[in-house]
C-alpha cells in the first residue's frame, strides 16, 4: 500500500509512524488471536544466529541493493522494531519522523550497514531508516554489506524458536562429522533428538573399535556409522513401509531405540533374536 502524499512532509511523516505503530500493535493482535508463537513478530537477535550457526569468518563485500524482506534480525535494537521494522513504542518517534521527512522531501538518505549470513541481513546501523522505507511501500534499500559465513547453512530459520534446532544440529555435526549426502540426509525436527542420535553414534563408534582392536577418528567413525548401521537400517524401513511421517533419521531412532528396549525385557525367545538380527548393522 502506498504512503499518503498530501504535499506536506512533514505532516505525512507524522501520519506514517502513527499508521506504522497501529499496524505493529494489530499484527500482535492478531498474532495473539491466531495462538501463534511468541517470537513470530520478534527480530532474529544476529549474535544468537552465529552462534547457533557457528561461525567461520566475515569479509566485507561493500554497497549493495538488499530487499527489505530479507532483513529479519538486528545486532543491538531488536526491541524497538518488530519483524517487520515496525516501531514497537513512541521511543523512536522523533528521530524516525526526521529521517521520513527527509526521504519525501527528496534528501538523499545513506546506505545501512548490514551483515549477511546466506540470504539473510542483520542491522547493524540504520534501524529507522529501515522501517521508514518499509513505512513509504519501498521493496529495496542500499546497505554495506558483511559477509558472514557459518559452519551451518541458516536456511530454514523462520523464527527465534528456530535456532534452538540449529543450534542442536551444530553440536551433533560437530560430535559426528558427516559429509556431504551423509550430512544432507541425517536430519530430525526435535532438538533433543539431536542429542540422543549424537549419544548414539558415539556408543556405536566405542563398540566398534572395541571389536576391531584399533583408534578411530570421529570422521571414519561417522562414515561408517552411516555406511555401515543407519543405510541399511534406513532400507529396511523404507522397505517395511515404516518411515511414516517422520525423517529417516527419526525412524532410525526409533528402531534403535526399540532393539535396546526388546533386549531389556529379557525376551530372548525366537521372534526378539530375530527382530534384533534383522536390525544389526
Amino acid at each position: 500500500m502506498k504512503s499518503r502524499d498530501t504535499g506536506f512532509p512533514r505532516a505525512d511523516a507524522e501520519y506514517d509512524f502513527l499508521r506504522a505503530r497501529r499496524r505493529q500493535v494489530l499484527s500482535r493482535l492478531a498474532n495473539w488471536l491466531r495462538r501463534e508463537p511468541d517470537d513470530v513478530n520478534i527480530m532474529l537477535p544476529f549474535d544468537e544466529v552465529v552462534e547457533a550457526l557457528g561461525k567461520e569468518n566475515e569479509r566485507r563485500i561493500g554497497l549493495r541493493v538488499i530487499r527489505l524482506d530479507s532483513i529479519v534480525g538486528s545486532v543491538d535494537r531488536s526491541r524497538d522494531f518488530d519483524r517487520r521494522f515496525r516501531p514497537t513504542s513512541a521511543r523512536v518517534r522523533q528521530r524516525w519522523e526526521r529521517l521520513a521527512t527527509a526521504s519525501r522531501r527528496g534528501e538523499h538518505i545513506p546506505p545501512i550497514d548490514v551483515y549477511r549470513v546466506g540470504d539473510l541481513h542483520f542491522v547493524i546501523d540504520g534501524h529507522h531508516r529501515v522501517s521508514v522505507a518499509y513505512a513509504l511501500g519501498l521493496t529495496s534499500i542500499e546497505a554495506n554489506v558483511t559477509l558472514v559465513r557459518t559452519k551451518l547453512n541458516p536456511a530454514g530459520i523462520r523464527y527465534r524458536g528456530d535456532l534452538i534446532v540449529k543450534g542442536y544440529r551444530r553440536l551433533f555435526l560437530e560430535r559426528v562429522p558427516l559429509r556431504g549426502e551423509a550430512r544432507a540426509a541425517v536430519v530430525v525436527t526435535e532438538p533433543e533428538d539431536y542429542a540422543r542420535l549424537g549419544e548414539h553414534v558415539e556408543a556405536w563408534g566405542f563398540r566398534l573399535m572395541q571389536d576391531e582392536g584399533t583408534l578411530l577418528d570421529r570422521v571414519t567413525v561417522a562414515r561408517r556409522w552411516y555406511e555401515e548401521e543407519y543405510q541399511p537400517v534406513v532400507q529396511m524401513l523404507r522397505q517395511a513401509e515404516l518411515v511414516g511421517d517422520r525423517t529417516e533419521a527419526e525412524a532410525y531412532l526409533w528402531v534403535a531405540g526399540e532393539r535396546y528396549r526388546m533386549i531389556r525385557t529379557h525376551r530372548w525367545d525366537d521372534d526378539v533374536i530375530r527382530a534384533v538380527r534383522l536390525q544389526r548393522r
